[in-house]
Protein backbone atom coordinates (compact mmCIF):
# COMPACT_ATOMS: atom_id res chain seq x y z
CA UNK A 1 0.00 0.00 0.00
CA UNK A 2 1.37 3.40 -0.99
CA UNK A 3 1.72 5.94 2.10
CA UNK A 4 2.02 10.05 1.86
CA UNK A 5 2.24 12.89 3.92
CA UNK A 6 -1.38 14.78 2.56
CA UNK A 7 -3.84 13.87 0.18
CA UNK A 8 -5.82 17.19 -1.34
CA UNK A 9 -9.08 16.23 -3.11
CA UNK A 10 -10.15 18.88 -5.95
CA UNK A 11 -7.74 20.56 -7.86
CA UNK A 12 -9.78 23.41 -8.40
CA UNK A 13 -8.51 26.48 -7.79
CA UNK A 14 -8.86 25.91 -3.87
CA UNK A 15 -7.43 22.83 -3.97
CA UNK A 16 -4.47 23.55 -5.93
CA UNK A 17 -4.15 26.76 -3.19
CA UNK A 18 -3.92 24.14 -0.38
CA UNK A 19 -1.83 21.89 -2.22
CA UNK A 20 1.04 24.82 -2.59
CA UNK A 21 0.40 26.41 0.54
CA UNK A 22 1.22 22.48 2.30
CA UNK A 23 3.99 22.10 -0.49
CA UNK A 24 5.46 25.74 0.53
CA UNK A 25 5.94 24.25 4.15
CA UNK A 26 7.72 21.43 3.24
CA UNK A 27 4.87 18.67 3.50
CA UNK A 28 4.63 15.60 1.13
CA UNK A 29 1.77 16.44 -1.25
CA UNK A 30 -0.37 14.44 -3.64
CA UNK A 31 -3.44 16.27 -5.27
CA UNK A 32 -6.22 13.56 -6.66
CA UNK A 33 -8.41 15.09 -9.55
CA UNK A 34 -11.52 13.24 -10.81
CA UNK A 35 -11.56 14.90 -13.70
CA UNK A 36 -9.14 14.81 -16.47
CA UNK A 37 -8.51 18.57 -16.42
CA UNK A 38 -7.20 20.72 -13.08
CA UNK A 39 -10.63 23.46 -12.23
CA UNK A 40 -12.45 22.49 -14.80
CA UNK A 41 -15.64 23.27 -12.36
CA UNK A 42 -16.81 25.76 -10.32
CA UNK A 43 -13.32 27.52 -10.80
CA UNK A 44 -13.62 27.04 -14.64
CA UNK A 45 -17.50 28.69 -14.41
CA UNK A 46 -17.77 31.63 -12.97
CA UNK A 47 -17.04 35.75 -13.29
CA UNK A 48 -13.30 35.75 -12.74
CA UNK A 49 -13.91 38.68 -10.36
CA UNK A 50 -10.97 39.94 -7.39
CA UNK A 51 -13.31 40.91 -5.47
CA UNK A 52 -12.81 43.75 -2.48
CA UNK A 53 -14.97 42.27 0.22
CA UNK A 54 -17.81 44.27 0.60
CA UNK A 55 -20.75 41.73 0.76
CA UNK A 56 -19.74 39.72 3.26
CA UNK A 57 -20.59 40.09 7.53
CA UNK A 58 -17.51 41.46 9.08
CA UNK A 59 -15.48 38.96 11.41
CA UNK A 60 -16.79 36.12 8.84
CA UNK A 61 -14.23 33.93 7.23
CA UNK A 62 -15.62 35.23 3.60
CA UNK A 63 -14.86 38.71 4.87
CA UNK A 64 -11.16 38.11 6.40
CA UNK A 65 -9.96 35.93 3.56
CA UNK A 66 -11.34 38.25 1.18
CA UNK A 67 -9.73 41.17 2.32
CA UNK A 68 -6.58 39.69 2.35
CA UNK A 69 -7.08 37.25 -0.61
CA UNK A 70 -7.27 40.32 -3.12
CA UNK A 71 -4.32 42.18 -2.42
CA UNK A 72 -2.16 39.04 -2.18
CA UNK A 73 -4.30 37.56 -5.72
CA UNK A 74 -3.03 41.40 -7.17
CA UNK A 75 0.80 40.78 -6.35
CA UNK A 76 0.77 36.61 -6.93
CA UNK A 77 -0.37 37.81 -10.01
CA UNK A 78 1.89 40.63 -10.95
CA UNK A 79 4.74 38.48 -9.81
CA UNK A 80 3.77 35.19 -12.01
CA UNK A 81 2.68 37.10 -15.42
CA UNK A 82 -0.62 35.84 -14.59
CA UNK A 83 -3.43 38.25 -16.41
CA UNK A 84 -5.35 40.69 -14.44
CA UNK A 85 -6.86 44.03 -14.63
CA UNK A 86 -7.96 46.47 -11.58
CA UNK A 87 -10.69 47.86 -13.08
CA UNK A 88 -12.56 48.78 -10.60
CA UNK A 89 -16.48 48.07 -10.46
CA UNK A 90 -19.63 50.57 -9.72
CA UNK A 91 -22.60 49.26 -7.46
CA UNK A 92 -25.85 50.99 -8.29
CA UNK A 93 -28.94 51.82 -6.85
CA UNK A 94 -31.12 52.57 -9.85
CA UNK A 95 -34.21 54.30 -8.11
CA UNK A 96 -34.10 56.36 -5.10
CA UNK A 97 -35.37 53.90 -2.62
CA UNK A 98 -32.13 51.70 -2.87
CA UNK A 99 -29.88 54.46 -2.03
CA UNK A 100 -29.83 53.35 1.94
CA UNK A 101 -29.24 49.64 0.87
CA UNK A 102 -25.91 51.45 -0.69
CA UNK A 103 -24.87 53.40 2.26
CA UNK A 104 -26.05 49.88 4.86
CA UNK A 105 -23.30 48.48 2.21
CA UNK A 106 -20.83 51.24 2.59
CA UNK A 107 -21.13 50.81 6.06
CA UNK A 108 -20.33 46.66 6.26
CA UNK A 109 -17.72 47.04 3.45
CA UNK A 110 -15.93 49.65 6.23
CA UNK A 111 -16.74 47.54 9.21
CA UNK A 112 -15.03 44.47 7.09
CA UNK A 113 -11.79 46.56 6.18
CA UNK A 114 -12.68 47.85 2.88
CA UNK A 115 -12.16 51.54 3.46
CA UNK A 116 -11.73 52.78 -0.42
CA UNK A 117 -15.16 52.57 -1.66
CA UNK A 118 -16.39 56.22 -2.83
CA UNK A 119 -19.95 57.15 -2.95
CA UNK A 120 -21.21 58.47 -6.13
CA UNK A 121 -24.02 60.87 -7.10
CA UNK A 122 -26.07 59.87 -10.42
CA UNK A 123 -23.97 62.60 -12.03
CA UNK A 124 -20.74 61.48 -11.24
CA UNK A 125 -21.19 57.93 -11.87
CA UNK A 126 -22.24 58.77 -15.34
CA UNK A 127 -19.27 60.94 -16.31
CA UNK A 128 -17.37 57.77 -15.41
CA UNK A 129 -19.81 55.32 -17.23
CA UNK A 130 -22.13 57.25 -19.77
CA UNK A 131 -24.48 54.35 -20.84
CA UNK A 132 -25.48 54.08 -17.05
CA UNK A 133 -28.91 54.66 -15.63
CA UNK A 134 -28.63 55.09 -12.25
CA UNK A 135 -29.65 57.45 -8.81
CA UNK A 136 -26.38 56.78 -6.76
CA UNK A 137 -23.81 54.44 -7.02
CA UNK A 138 -20.58 53.17 -5.06
CA UNK A 139 -16.97 53.08 -6.95
CA UNK A 140 -15.34 50.13 -5.91
CA UNK A 141 -11.54 50.84 -7.06
CA UNK A 142 -10.08 47.77 -5.45
CA UNK A 143 -12.19 45.34 -8.09
CA UNK A 144 -11.10 43.77 -10.82
CA UNK A 145 -10.59 40.70 -13.09
CA UNK A 146 -8.41 37.86 -13.45
CA UNK A 147 -7.39 35.17 -15.56
CA UNK A 148 -8.76 31.67 -13.21
CA UNK A 149 -7.08 29.27 -15.40
CA UNK A 150 -3.19 31.23 -15.94
CA UNK A 151 -3.98 31.70 -11.92
CA UNK A 152 -4.84 27.89 -11.34
CA UNK A 153 -1.70 26.95 -13.95
CA UNK A 154 0.55 29.42 -11.46
CA UNK A 155 -0.56 27.34 -8.14
CA UNK A 156 -0.21 23.91 -9.94
CA UNK A 157 3.30 24.62 -10.68
CA UNK A 158 4.64 26.06 -7.90
CA UNK A 159 2.80 23.85 -6.12
CA UNK A 160 4.90 21.13 -8.50
CA UNK A 161 7.90 23.36 -8.03
CA UNK A 162 8.04 21.75 -4.13
CA UNK A 163 7.61 19.03 -5.08
CA UNK A 164 3.77 17.98 -5.26
CA UNK A 165 2.49 15.12 -7.69
CA UNK A 166 -1.25 16.34 -9.38
CA UNK A 167 -3.20 12.58 -10.33
CA UNK A 168 -5.81 13.44 -12.62
CA UNK A 169 -8.31 10.73 -13.58
CA UNK A 170 -8.47 9.55 -10.08
CA UNK A 171 -11.61 9.96 -7.97
CA UNK A 172 -11.88 8.99 -4.91
CA UNK A 173 -14.46 6.80 -3.52
CA UNK A 174 -14.73 6.67 -0.15
CA UNK A 175 -12.01 7.68 2.70
CA UNK A 176 -11.28 5.55 6.32
CA UNK A 177 -10.42 7.07 9.15
CA UNK A 178 -7.86 3.98 10.30
CA UNK A 179 -8.36 3.28 14.32
CA UNK A 180 -4.45 4.02 14.68
CA UNK A 181 -4.10 7.66 13.21
CA UNK A 182 -3.81 8.64 9.64
CA UNK A 183 -6.25 8.17 6.91
CA UNK A 184 -7.01 5.96 3.57
CA UNK A 185 -8.39 7.08 0.89
CA UNK A 186 -9.44 4.62 -2.04
CA UNK A 187 -8.92 5.91 -5.50
CA UNK A 188 -10.79 4.49 -8.31
CA UNK A 189 -10.12 5.57 -12.26
CA UNK A 190 -8.08 3.62 -14.89
CA UNK A 191 -5.72 2.44 -12.00
CA UNK A 192 -7.56 1.74 -8.81
CA UNK A 193 -5.40 2.04 -5.61
CA UNK A 194 -5.75 2.56 -2.15
CA UNK A 195 -3.35 5.10 -0.33
CA UNK A 196 -2.51 5.88 3.41
CA UNK A 197 -2.00 9.38 4.41
CA UNK A 198 -1.70 11.27 7.40
CA UNK A 199 -3.26 14.29 6.24
CA UNK A 200 -6.74 14.76 3.88
CA UNK A 201 -8.12 17.98 2.43
CA UNK A 202 -11.48 17.42 0.91
CA UNK A 203 -11.61 20.26 -1.42
CA UNK A 204 -14.07 18.58 -3.66
CA UNK A 205 -16.29 21.56 -4.49
CA UNK A 206 -19.49 20.54 -5.08
CA UNK A 207 -19.13 17.05 -4.29
CA UNK A 208 -16.91 17.85 -0.80
CA UNK A 209 -20.17 16.76 1.40
CA UNK A 210 -21.25 13.46 -0.52
CA UNK A 211 -16.90 12.51 -0.18
CA UNK A 212 -17.51 13.53 3.46
CA UNK A 213 -21.04 11.07 3.77
CA UNK A 214 -18.35 8.54 2.25
CA UNK A 215 -15.75 9.29 5.30
CA UNK A 216 -15.84 6.02 7.53
CA UNK A 217 -15.45 7.09 10.97
CA UNK A 218 -16.99 10.59 10.77
CA UNK A 219 -20.08 11.72 12.09
CA UNK A 220 -22.99 12.09 9.85
CA UNK A 221 -23.44 15.10 11.75
CA UNK A 222 -20.53 17.09 10.98
CA UNK A 223 -21.74 17.25 7.57
CA UNK A 224 -24.27 19.99 6.59
CA UNK A 225 -26.30 19.74 4.05
CA UNK A 226 -25.47 20.15 0.27
CA UNK A 227 -27.20 22.91 -2.28
CA UNK A 228 -26.29 23.95 -5.42
CA UNK A 229 -27.33 27.29 -7.36
CA UNK A 230 -26.70 27.27 -11.09
CA UNK A 231 -25.85 30.42 -13.05
CA UNK A 232 -26.41 31.19 -16.25
CA UNK A 233 -24.05 34.05 -18.26
CA UNK A 234 -24.83 35.65 -21.86
CA UNK A 235 -22.21 37.55 -23.75
CA UNK A 236 -22.42 40.62 -26.39
CA UNK A 237 -20.18 40.90 -28.91
CA UNK A 238 -19.04 43.71 -30.36
CA UNK A 239 -17.50 47.07 -28.57
CA UNK A 240 -18.37 47.01 -24.55
CA UNK A 241 -20.28 49.82 -23.78
CA UNK A 242 -18.20 49.93 -20.00
CA UNK A 243 -14.98 50.17 -18.58
CA UNK A 244 -16.13 48.83 -15.58
CA UNK A 245 -17.48 45.88 -13.63
CA UNK A 246 -21.20 47.42 -13.36
CA UNK A 247 -23.28 45.61 -10.22
CA UNK A 248 -27.10 46.12 -9.33
CA UNK A 249 -27.28 45.54 -5.64
CA UNK A 250 -27.16 42.25 -4.36
CA UNK A 251 -30.52 39.56 -4.63
CA UNK A 252 -31.24 36.25 -2.49
CA UNK A 253 -28.70 33.85 -3.49
CA UNK A 254 -26.13 36.22 -5.17
CA UNK A 255 -24.87 39.55 -6.40
CA UNK A 256 -27.53 40.12 -9.26
CA UNK A 257 -27.50 40.14 -13.46
CA UNK A 258 -24.16 42.30 -13.49
CA UNK A 259 -22.21 43.41 -16.09
CA UNK A 260 -18.34 41.50 -16.55
CA UNK A 261 -15.61 42.23 -18.74
CA UNK A 262 -13.39 39.61 -19.60
CA UNK A 263 -9.80 40.58 -20.21
CA UNK A 264 -10.50 40.76 -23.65
CA UNK A 265 -12.62 43.67 -23.02
CA UNK A 266 -15.72 41.45 -24.13
CA UNK A 267 -18.92 41.87 -22.07
CA UNK A 268 -20.56 39.48 -20.09
CA UNK A 269 -23.29 39.47 -18.10
CA UNK A 270 -24.60 37.10 -15.13
CA UNK A 271 -24.70 35.08 -13.60
CA UNK A 272 -28.68 34.61 -12.30
CA UNK A 273 -29.77 32.48 -9.37
CA UNK A 274 -31.42 28.96 -9.90
CA UNK A 275 -31.79 26.80 -7.14
CA UNK A 276 -30.92 22.98 -8.81
CA UNK A 277 -31.05 19.55 -6.86
CA UNK A 278 -27.43 17.99 -6.21
CA UNK A 279 -26.25 15.35 -8.74
CA UNK A 280 -23.29 12.07 -8.88
CA UNK A 281 -20.04 13.30 -10.34
CA UNK A 282 -19.83 13.67 -13.58
CA UNK A 283 -24.13 14.63 -14.16
CA UNK A 284 -23.63 18.28 -13.83
CA UNK A 285 -26.03 20.45 -16.25
CA UNK A 286 -24.34 23.08 -17.52
CA UNK A 287 -26.75 24.22 -20.12
CA UNK A 288 -27.64 27.54 -20.87
CA UNK A 289 -31.36 28.24 -22.19
CA UNK A 290 -31.50 30.95 -24.91
CA UNK A 291 -34.58 32.00 -23.91
CA UNK A 292 -33.27 33.09 -20.42
CA UNK A 293 -31.98 36.18 -22.41
CA UNK A 294 -35.68 37.68 -22.25
CA UNK A 295 -35.33 38.18 -18.06
CA UNK A 296 -31.63 38.74 -18.72
CA UNK A 297 -32.30 41.74 -21.14
CA UNK A 298 -35.32 42.94 -18.21
CA UNK A 299 -32.87 42.98 -15.50
CA UNK A 300 -29.42 44.70 -17.47
CA UNK A 301 -31.83 47.52 -18.74
CA UNK A 302 -32.86 48.53 -15.34
CA UNK A 303 -28.85 49.79 -15.41
CA UNK A 304 -28.34 49.96 -18.81
CA UNK A 305 -31.55 51.12 -21.23
CA UNK A 306 -29.50 51.14 -24.09
CA UNK A 307 -28.98 47.88 -24.18
CA UNK A 308 -29.30 46.28 -27.87
CA UNK A 309 -32.22 44.43 -28.03
CA UNK A 310 -32.20 40.30 -28.99
CA UNK A 311 -28.37 40.35 -29.01
CA UNK A 312 -27.35 38.08 -25.80
CA UNK A 313 -25.86 35.23 -26.77
CA UNK A 314 -25.44 32.23 -24.26
CA UNK A 315 -22.38 31.69 -23.27
CA UNK A 316 -21.83 29.09 -20.06
CA UNK A 317 -23.76 28.23 -16.74
CA UNK A 318 -21.59 26.97 -13.75
CA UNK A 319 -22.34 25.85 -10.63
CA UNK A 320 -22.09 26.61 -6.71
CA UNK A 321 -21.81 24.86 -3.86
CA UNK A 322 -24.28 26.96 -1.39
CA UNK A 323 -23.75 26.89 2.57
CA UNK A 324 -27.28 28.07 2.85
CA UNK A 325 -30.58 26.68 1.52
CA UNK A 326 -32.76 28.68 -0.36
CA UNK A 327 -34.54 31.46 1.57
CA UNK A 328 -32.16 30.93 4.30
CA UNK A 329 -29.77 34.31 4.90
CA UNK A 330 -26.39 33.72 2.85
CA UNK A 331 -23.71 31.63 5.11
CA UNK A 332 -20.03 31.78 5.59
CA UNK A 333 -17.19 29.13 4.15
CA UNK A 334 -16.75 26.30 6.52
CA UNK A 335 -13.37 25.04 7.31
CA UNK A 336 -14.42 21.77 9.09
CA UNK A 337 -11.20 20.71 10.83
CA UNK A 338 -10.31 18.01 13.94
CA UNK A 339 -11.83 21.12 16.15
CA UNK A 340 -14.82 20.32 15.07
CA UNK A 341 -15.24 16.74 14.20
CA UNK A 342 -12.35 15.26 16.24
CA UNK A 343 -10.35 13.55 13.37
CA UNK A 344 -7.18 14.48 13.33
CA UNK A 345 -5.42 15.36 9.66
CA UNK A 346 -8.51 15.60 8.03
CA UNK A 347 -9.72 19.21 6.79
CA UNK A 348 -13.19 19.21 5.03
CA UNK A 349 -14.12 22.64 2.81
CA UNK A 350 -17.67 23.10 2.53
CA UNK A 351 -20.06 25.84 0.73
CA UNK A 352 -16.59 27.27 -1.07
CA UNK A 353 -18.50 29.69 -3.58
CA UNK A 354 -17.70 33.08 -4.06
CA UNK A 355 -15.43 34.90 -2.95
CA UNK A 356 -13.41 31.63 -3.14
CA UNK A 357 -11.70 32.55 -6.26
CA UNK A 358 -10.35 36.03 -4.82
CA UNK A 359 -9.41 34.14 -1.13
CA UNK A 360 -7.68 31.45 -2.76
CA UNK A 361 -4.59 32.21 -1.92
CA UNK A 362 -5.15 33.06 1.60
CA UNK A 363 -7.51 30.16 2.34
CA UNK A 364 -5.12 27.58 0.94
CA UNK A 365 -2.79 28.85 3.86
CA UNK A 366 -5.61 29.00 6.78
CA UNK A 367 -6.40 25.19 6.11
CA UNK A 368 -2.23 24.66 6.30
CA UNK A 369 -2.64 26.46 9.59
CA UNK A 370 -5.27 24.57 10.64
CA UNK A 371 -2.94 21.00 9.96
CA UNK A 372 -0.41 22.75 12.14
CA UNK A 373 -2.32 23.61 14.80
CA UNK A 374 -4.11 20.21 15.50
CA UNK A 375 -0.79 18.70 15.11
CA UNK A 376 0.76 20.89 18.05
Amino acid sequence: MEHVDCIVIGAGVVGLAVARALALKGREVVVLEAADAIGSATSARNSEVIHAGLYYAPGSLKARLCVAGRERLYAYAAERGIPHRRCGKLIVATEPGQEAALQAMLDRADACGVHDLAELSAAQALALEPALRCSAALLSPSTGIVDSHALMLALRGEAEDHGAMLALKSPVQRVRVLPGGGLEVSVGGDEPMTVQARTVVNAAGLHAQALALRTEGLAADQVPPSHWARGHYFALPGRPAFQRLIYPLPVPGGLGIHVTLDLAGQLRFGPDVQWVPTTPLGAEDYAVDPALAVAFEQAIRRYWPGLPAGRLQPAYAGLRPKPHAPGEPAADFIVSGPAQHGVAGLVNLFGIESPGLTSAIVLGEHVAAVLKDSAT
